[in-house]
C-alpha cells in the first residue's frame, strides 16, 4: 500500500503524469520535447521502478538536478510534474553525479573532522546544562566545515597549489590534493554530527551525581557510553538492506542537506546553479542578521498575540494565547519572526521539507492538544489547578515540588514505609495528557506500520536478502568496497559484552536477562521507527514505553530503570541515525567504509568529551544544577526531568500506574492505541479515492501532547509556511519548488544556527557571562508577548 497523493511522498504507481497548473515564477516556462534539446526518450522515472544498467545509466537521466529542465521533470504535456512519488524526490531532488576518483582519505578530513567533533560534543554538552535547549546543528557544522575546508584549500601546500608549489608524491597529494571536494564535506559532517549526538548515558551519571550523590569508576563510565552509543549502530547497520538502500527509504529531512551540498560543490560552470549559490548565500547572510532582532533586540517578535495585547492580565488569555516564553501558554493564533522556532532547528520536523500528510496530522493533533489541555485544567481533573498549567515536574498535592529523597532507602530502592508518610507524586495535568498521548501513538505506530507499509518492509527485506535492490544512487554506490555484514555484526555483539560487563561492575541493579529484553525492544522497533523516519519524515517516541516495560519487569529500582531505557530507547535512537547517515553517504556517493568510520569515530569522541565535560560541570556549579530556576547560564532542567521520569516509572509504577492508579490510563492507552489506526484502514479500503490513507494516527496521537512545554508561540506560523510550501508551491510552481525550496530550508537553518552559536558565546552566557539587552517596547519585562505571567 502507497501512500496518497496529498503526500509528498507517494510510493505508489501512477497511470499518468500529472501536470501543474501554468506558473507565475518569471523563470518557469512550458517546455516541450521539442523546446529542449534532449534525447526524445522517455523519462526513467516516477512511474516505474529505476534501474540503471551500465549502458543505459548516461541516457536517462540527461543532465542533473540543477539544470533548469530535463526529460525527468516532464509530463506528457510538456509542464513539469509536481513531485509526487518518492522516485520523484530521489532522481529529481538529488544528483546522480559522482567521481569516484576524488580523494577522501586526506589531511583536511582528519584534521577537521576531529576538530569539528571535538568542538561540536564540548559545545553540545555545555548547552545540554542551559535553561533553554540549544542544539549544534548539522547545518551548523556543515557550513562551518564548507569554510574551513576552502580555507585549507587556498593555504595547505599541495601538488596543485600555486602559490606553495610541492612535489607531486603521495605524501603532499594527502596534505592538498587540491579542491576540497564534497566527499570530504560529507565524511566530515557525518563524523561531527554523531559526535554532538548526546550520549543519553551522560543523564544517567549526572543523576547519579546529582540526585544519589555516588559517581562511577571513570572507565567503567567510558566503557558503558562505549558499548551504550555503538550498539544501536550495529543494529542499524546491520538492517541497512532494506531500511537504507530501497528508493522508498527517502529520509525527507536529508533533502535541504543534500542540496546544500550539491550547490557548493556542484554544476559552478551552469547558470542556474550559479542562481542557486547566489540565492542560498543572500538568504544565509539575510537571515543571520535578522535573527538578531527576535533573539536580542526585540523577543516580542518570537510571539506576537493581538490577543494578549488585548488583555493583559487575564490567566486564561495566557495559557491559550500566549507562548513567547518556556512553559507560558499554547501560543494559539500567535505571529512568530523567529526563524529559530518556525525553522526545523535541525530536527526532523520542518514546514519545508516534511510532507504535507505528515504536518496536518501533526496539526490535527495539534488542535486536539489545545482542546484538550484546556478541557482537563478548566474541570480540574488530577487536581489540575493545584499545579501550574504547563510543567515538567512532580509536585506534592498542595503544588510544591516533590522531594524523591524522602522516599528512597539508602540504596536508592522504594521504602514503602516513607511513601506512606510521604505522599505519591503528581503530574501537572497537561504533562499527563502529553503522556496519554505518548503512548497512544506507541501503539498506533505499531498497528499503522503493519496495515500501511507492511507489504513495502516485507518487499524491501526480500530484495535485500535477494540482492536485487533497484535504486540509481544505489547502483552509483556498487563501484566502492561495502562494509561487509560481519562488521557491524561484530560491533553489535562486542557492544552487548561490553554492556554486560558494565552493568554488573557499575552497580546498575539492571538483570542480565532484562538488559536482553531491552535490546530485543530496540531490534524489534528499530525497523517500524526508522521506516517511518524515512517516508513521513516522523519519528515516533520510544523513551516513556522503555521506561514503561522497564518498570514492569524491575519494579521499585529507579536506577535499574534508566539502564533499561538507555539500552533499549538509545539503542533505536543511534540505530536510526546510522540509517540516516548511510543514506547520506548513499546520496552524495560517499564510499560506505568512510561512512562507516567516521560515524563510528563521532560517536567515540563525542562520547569521552560529553563525559570530561558533564563532570567538570557539575563539580563547578552542582547547586545551581540542583535548584528549581537555576540561573540564565546554567541549569539542571534536563537532568531533572530525566530524574523525575526514573522516580515516577522506576519506583512507583505500581503505586501511579497500574490499572487502579491515578494515572493508569496511561500504560493502557496503548492497547487504545493499537486500534486507533484500524478505523481508517477500513475506510480507504471502502472508498480508496478519499484519502484516507493520508490520516497519520501515530502523528496525530503523539501531538496531543506536543505542547506540553517550551515555546509555544511558532505552530501557527509553521502550518500557514507548510500549505504555502508543501501544497501550493509543490503543486502550482513545482520547477521552483524543485529548485528553490529545500534551497531555502538549508539557507534558513544554516544562517539561523550560526546566529545562535555566535549569539550564544556573545551574549547568551556560553561563555560565561550574560549580557541582557535593555528592556523597552519590543523587550517587557515579564513575558515577551505582554501576556500575564503566571509563574
Amino acid at each position: 500500500m502507497g501512500l496518497a497523493s496529498l503526500t509528498g511522498i507517494s510510493l505508489r504507481k501512477h497511470s499518468e503524469p500529472q501536470a501543474a497548473v501554468e506558473d507565475s515564477f518569471k523563470d518557469e516556462k512550458t517546455f516541450t520535447r521539442d523546446t529542449v534539446d534532449l534525447p526524445q526518450k522517455p523519462y526513467a522515472g516516477t512511474d516505474e521502478k529505476v534501474h540503471l544498467s551500465d549502458n543505459d545509466s548516461s541516457d536517462s537521466f540527461v543532465g542533473d538536478v540543477y539544470e533548469d529542465v530535463r526529460i525527468i521533470d516532464l509530463g506528457e504535456d510538456g509542464k513539469e510534474r509536481p513531485i509526487v512519488t518518492a522516485n520523484d524526490w530521489s532522481l529529481r531532488l538529488i544528483s546522480l553525479e559522482d567521481d569516484p576518483t576524488l580523494p577522501v582519505w586526506t589531511f583536511r578530513l582528519w584534521f577537521l573532522s576531529i576538530g569539528l567533533s571535538c568542538f561540536g560534543a564540548v559545545l553540545s554538552e555545555i548547552f545540554a546544562f542551559r535553561p533553554q535547549t540549544v542544539y549544534v546543528s548539522q547545518l551548523f557544522l556543515q557550513t562551518a566545515a564548507f569554510i574551513l575546508g576552502k580555507i585549507m584549500e587556498e593555504l595547505l601546500p599541495g601538488p596543485v597549489n600555486p602559490r606553495f608549489p610541492t612535489r607531486n608524491n603521495a605524501f603532499w597529494r594527502f596534505i592538498n590534493p587540491g579542491r576540497f571536494n564534497i566527499k570530504e564535506h560529507v565524511g566530515i559532517v557525518i563524523m561531527s554530527a554523531a559526535a554532538t549526538h548526546g550520549a543519553l548515558a551522560i543523564n544517567i551519571f549526572a543523576a547519579d551525581d546529582l540526585f544519589y550523590n555516588t559517581t562511577m569508576n571513570p572507565a567503567v563510565a567510558i566503557f558503558t557510553l562505549l558499548g551504550s552509543q555503538l550498539l544501536g549502530y550495529g543494529l542499524g547497520g546491520m538492517m541497512r538492506g532494506f531500511l537504507v538502500y530501497p528508493t522508498s527509504m527517502v529520509f525527507p529531512n536529508l533533502i535541504p542537506t543534500i542540496q546544500m551540498f550539491d550547490v557548493l560543490h556542484r554544476g559552478h560552470d551552469n547558470s542556474l546553479q550559479k542562481k542557486r549559490v547566489k540565492f542560498f548565500w543572500t538568504l544565509f547572510i539575510i537571515i543571520f542578521f535578522w535573527q538578531w532582532i527576535p533573539e536580542y533586540f526585540a523577543p516580542m517578535l518570537t510571539g506576537l498575540s493581538i490577543f494578549c495585547l488585548a488583555q493583559k492580565n487575564s490567566a486564561w488569555v495566557t495559557r491559550i494565547f500566549g507562548g513567547a516564553a518556556g512553559n507560558e501558554g499554547l501560543g494559539l493564533f500567535s505571529l512568530c519572526f523567529d526563524w529559530n522556532y518556525v525553522g526545523s532547528g535541525g530536527s526532523a520536523y520542518g514546514a519545508l521539507f516534511q510532507p504535507i500528510q505528515t504536518q496536518l496530522s501533526l496539526y490535527t493533533g495539534v488542535l486536539i492538544c489545545i482542546i484538550s489541555f484546556c478541557a482537563v485544567y478548566a474541570n480540574n481533573v488530577w487536581n489540575a489547578q493545584n499545579f501550574p498549567f504547563l510543567s515538567q515536574l512532580l509536585f506534592f498535592e498542595n503544588g510544591t515540588e516533590y522531594d524523591q529523597t524522602l522516599i528512597l532507602n539508602d540504596d536508592f530502592t522504594l521504602n514503602e514505609g516513607k511513601l506512606a508518610v510521604v505522599g505519591l507524586p503528581w503530574y501537572s495535568a497537561t504533562q499527563t495528557v502529553a503522556k496519554i498521548g505518548a503512548s497512544l501513538s506507541f501503539g498506533a505506530t505499531i498497528t499503522h506500520i503493519i496495515v500501511w507499509h507492511g507489504q513495502e518492509l516485507w518487499n524491501a527485506l526480500l530484495a535485500a536478502r535477494a540482492g536485487t535492490v533497484e535504486d540509481a544512487h544505489y547502483e552509483k554506490m556498487k563501484v566502492y568496497k561495502e562494509v561487509p555484514f560481519w562488521w557491524y555484526l561484530a560491533m553489535f555483539v562486542a557492544s552487548m559484552a561490553i554492556a554486560i560487563a558494565t552493568n554488573y561492575t557499575g552497580d546498575s541493579e539492571l538483570p542480565w536477562w532484562a538488559f536482553f529484553i531491552s535490546v530485543g525492544f530496540a531490534a524489534f522497533f528499530l525497523p517500524i521507527i526508522s521506516a517511518l523516519y524515512a517516508i513521513l519524515c516522523f519519528v515516533p517516541g520510544t523513551e516513556d514505553i522503555a521506561r514503561m516495560l522497564g518498570a514492569a519487569l524491575v519494579p521499585g529500582r529507579p536506577r535499574a530503570n534508566m539502564y533499561f531505557t538507555l539500552y533499549a530507547y538509545n539503542s533505536t535512537e543511534q540505530g536510526r541515525s546510522m540509517t540516516r547517515d548511510l543514506k547520506m553517504g548513499q546520496y552524495t556517493k560517499l564510499p560506505p567504509r568512510v561512512t562507516f568510520t567516521m560515524q563510528c569515530l563521532g560517536a567515540v569522541i563525542g562520547a569521552l568529551l560529553n563525559y570530561l565535560i558533564m563532570k567538570i560541570v557539575i563539580a563547578s556549579n552542582r547547586e545551581i544544577l540542583l535548584s528549581v530556576q537555576g540561573t540564565n547560564v546554567w541549569s539542571g532542567a534536563a537532568i531533572q526531568s530525566f530524574n523525575s521520569d526514573a522516580i515516577s516509572w522506576g519506583a512507583l509504577a505500581k503505586q501511579l500506574y497500574s490499572p487502579s492508579g491515578r494515572y493508569g490510563i496511561v500504560p493502557m492507552s496503548i492497547l487504545i492505541g493499537l486500534v486507533v489506526p484500524i478505523p481508517f484502514w477500513l475506510l480507504h479500503r471502502r472508498w480508496p479515492k478519499a484519502h484516507f490513507d493520508s490520516v497519520i494516527t501515530p502523528m496525530i496521537t503523539v501531538e496531543i501532547g506536543y505542547l506540553a512545554g517550551g515555546i509555544n508561540s511558532s505552530v501557527f506560523n509553521t502550518f500557514l509556511l507548510c500549505i504555502f510550501s508543501q501544497f501550493f508551491i509543490r503543486k502550482y510552481h513545482p520547477r521552483w519548488f524543485r529548485k528553490y525550496n529545500f534551497l531555502l530550508s538549508a539557507a534558513l537553518d544554516g544562517g539561523t544556527e550560526v546566529m545562535v552559536f555566535v549569539y550564544s558565546f556573545a551574549v547568551g552566557g556560553a561563555g560565561g557571562r550574560v549580557v541582557n539587552f535593555p528592556n523597552w517596547a519590543l523587550n517587557p519585562v515579564g513575558n515577551p508577548d505582554y501576556c500575564k505571567r503566571l509563574t
